[in-house]
């Protein structure tokens, strides 16, 4: 590795400090938020040992509410409590939520722009054995296009338990997706976390390549950018949690530095963060744009990490997209 002192965000840990699942951050901030406004309800779909909202059930028992394998009714009974003045947070995989709730979060929530926080749990690829039908892929792209909906893809557990306690404080839906499989640690409990500020991972003088990642894969981009640094290409890479209200000032600065981007995201490529990359860059600083996601195909039965590997999600296909396109 070259000079990591001087490229490394004193933001991140150089080397990962263990690995968590992103849901974990969801039980611990739910319990963090509950205790400190006591509007916060937790709702869940028969699922709240999968989901951490166990983890709020065994501290606010009279705040819990378990909906059975309804998930069309829990988004619906949220809508009235949130109008009733009450913060409720949705858990469930999100394959149901909003994958089977979607038109229920669109009218009752979105809509009337309820503060109700949808947490899909489970999403992506790295869900692993459990295959194509709980491995959501679409969720972002659905969630994205709702008017006011806020959409946060955190990259690690520590960095999940800043959005939730965030969220609660946010007024409006927000939508919060989290991972099953266990990630790197690389944030710090100092890191700075804002609804709709990026994070600067990895810095570089002259990039000629900017990497902008989303979710957990984040960790993966920064692997990337320190083997390009080592092959003597300099890059930047851009942590862009909240993928909706993007950080446009953040975005247009690296793009302006680099002049080439590559998109990082365990989502389809149509319709999520690199979709939503491209549409403000095309209006704003036009530059070449590699998008890497799931190739408009259905996940698959496997082991988290090699699933990453075959749809191209990896560090070495990442900075293998990155350096062909540094070159252009």
């Amino acid at each position: 590795m070259r000079n990591d002192a001087a490229k490394l965000s004193a933001d991140v840990f150089a080397e990962a400090i263990g690995k968590a699942p992103t849901r974990d951050g969801f039980g611990k901030g739910a319990v963090e938020a509950g205790k400190a406004d006591p509007r916060i309800v937790v709702l869940c779909a028969d699922l709240a040992e999968s989901t951490r909202a166990e983890w709020f059930q065994k501290e606010f028992p009279e705040r819990f509410i378990e909906l059975g394998v309804a998930e069309q009714n829990m988004a619906t009974v949220a809508s009235g409590m949130a109008a009733a003045g009450k913060i409720p947070f949705i858990a469930s995989y999100a394959v149901f939520n909003p994958g089977r709730n979607y038109e229920q979060i669109r009218t009752t929530i979105a809509l009337n722009h309820v503060p109700v926080k949808i947490c899909g749990m489970h999403a992506g690829v790295s869900v692993g054995p459990d295959g194509a039908t709980h491995q959501m892929l679409e969720d972002m792209g659905l969630m994205r296009m709702l008017p006011g909906m806020t959409v946060i893809a955190p990259g690690d557990a520590e960095e999940a338990r800043k959005a939730v306690a965030a969220a609660a404080k946010t007024d409006g839906p927000i939508y919060l997706r989290f991972s099953r499989s266990a990630t790197p640690v690389f944030t710090t409990s100092e890191t700075p976390f804002e609804i709709g500020k990026a994070l600067l991972l990895w810095k570089s003088a002259a990039p000629k390549v900017a990497i902008l990642s989303t979710g957990s894969l984040s960790y993966a981009a920064l692997q990337a950018a320190r083997t390009l640094s080592e092959g003597g290409i300099e890059s930047i890479v851009l942590h862009v949690p909240t993928v909706k209200p993007l950080d446009e000032r953040a975005v247009l600065d690296v793009a302006r530095q680099a002049g080439r981007v590559v998109t990082v995201e365990e989502h389809q490529g149509a319709g999520g963060f690199g979709s939503a990359i491209a549409e403000f860059l095309s209006g704003h600083h036009p530059v070449p744009v590699r998008i890497l996601g799931v190739a408009d195909v259905f996940g698959q039965s496997g082991d988290p990490d090699e699933l990453l590997r075959h749809y191209g999600l990896d560090a070495f296909h990442i900075e293998k997209a990155a350096r062909a396109l540094a070159h252009i």
